[in-house]
């Protein structure tokens, strides 16, 4: 079982960026719970967080293999990502976008991680 974290617990998160690169190693081609939480948030303010595919570290793609839904609150919030059919990913990296408005300070700030823990196959066979 692969556990790990695309963005490492307690990040503060105030510009656009993106994590480090994670390699999948013997648990490419597997399905992953990809758990984003949000520990600390300001409002009037918005995150989006999606998780990239490479077959070499360095590629990225064109589009993202999964998306959280836009946030706007603490939480935590699951996504499945399922790389069975994809049998060229072997690392993975989480990339986010921030915006801010109204009142106060411009700049974002979010305190967050996104945890990834590989799905056993018991569990999607249901056994």
């Amino acid at each position: 079982m692969v556990n790990g974290f695309l963005i490492p617990e307690k990040t503060v998160i105030t510009a656009k960026g993106d994590g480090a690169a994670v390699e999948l190693g013997a648990a490419a081609h597997r399905v992953f719970l990809l758990t984003l939480k949000i520990s600390r948030i300001l409002e009037q303010e918005s995150l989006d967080v999606s998780i990239w595919g490479s077959a070499d570290g360095a590629n990225w793609g064109e589009k993202p293999l999964a998306a959280f839904p836009q946030k706007f609150y603490t939480g935590e919030h699951p996504v499945l990502l399922d790389l069975t059919a994809q049998p060229d990913v072997k690392f993975l990296r989480a990339h986010w976008e921030v915006n801010r408005w109204g009142r106060g300070s411009e700049v974002p700030m979010f305190e967050v991680s996104v945890l990834f823990r590989e799905v056993p196959k018991e569990v999607l066979a249901g056994k």
